[in-house]
């Protein structure tokens, strides 16, 4: 498996490169200090694995994902234990290492990653026209609060956020939160109303009052852009 090792950290990266050539079927063929550089790399070549670091300064292991069309596998490597359940909502990553990094614990995951069989797309996530055709028709959704079936219309939401195991659904009239991942809800929206602008935001471009840097007022809220999802949002809007 060709891989390659995204991580600020000098020593970091020299150990997980040195656990790497313990193993004969893993070869590394990068190693990069910043995302943006592992970036410009996968542009122009293709890899099986990625040892990717979560914390690095102005671009984290989570928002680098999110720039991934077709993600190969990942395995974190962190001193944080507190975004496992976070990390496996991505199906693209298959482990969860905590530093500093022991070789039986670095081998369980090479085991993990060979393994691994990603769960074939959705539709939704194979084409996001094809899912902005088939939600375009659909006005509502329905969520569950205490045993009821609330109705809720797409146009009246204006931000969802993810709130550990639960997402917060603000609307224009009332807030809701719902046991649920962003991920999952994100499916049942339709494309031409809400963009997910960070991983921890879904907002409805309709309802944007203002855009400041890596900023949006939408509503009373003031909602974080990440860099990766920038591009995208001004893609979206109607510009002067």
């Amino acid at each position: 498996m060709n891989c390659i090792i995204i991580d600020d950290e000098t020593a970091a990266r020299t150990i997980v490169s040195h656990l790497c050539s313990q193993v004969d079927s893993i070869n590394v063929l990068e190693e990069f200090s910043n995302a943006i550089q592992a970036m410009k790399f996968l542009n122009k070549n293709t890899v099986d694995l990625i040892f990717l670091d979560i914390h690095m300064p102005d671009f984290t292991g989570f928002d680098f994902i999110e720039t991934l069309k077709n993600p190969p596998k990942i395995v974190l490597t962190t001193s944080d234990k507190n975004f496992a359940i976070e990390a496996f909502e991505y199906d693209c990553i298959v482990d969860y290492l905590v530093k500093p990094i022991t070789l039986p614990r670095f081998l369980k995951a090479v085991q993990k990653v060979e393994n691994f069989s990603a769960p074939a797309p959705s539709i939704s996530q194979e084409s996001s026209p094809h899912k902005s055709s088939e939600t375009s028709t659909e006005k509502e959704m329905y969520i569950n609060i205490d045993r009821r079936l609330i109705k809720l219309e797409f146009a009246k939401i204006y931000l969802i956020e993810a709130k550990g195991d639960y997402i917060l659904i603000k609307t224009d009239e009332k807030n809701f939160t719902v046991h649920s991942t962003l991920k999952k809800i994100e499916e049942k929206l339709p494309d031409s109303l809400f963009l997910k602008v960070h991983r921890s935001y879904i907002i409805n471009i309709k309802k944007i009052i203002d855009i400041e840097d890596s900023s949006v007022l939408i509503a009373r809220d003031v909602v974080p852009i990440s860099r990766s999802n920038r591009p995208e949002l001004m893609k979206r809007l109607n510009l002067l």
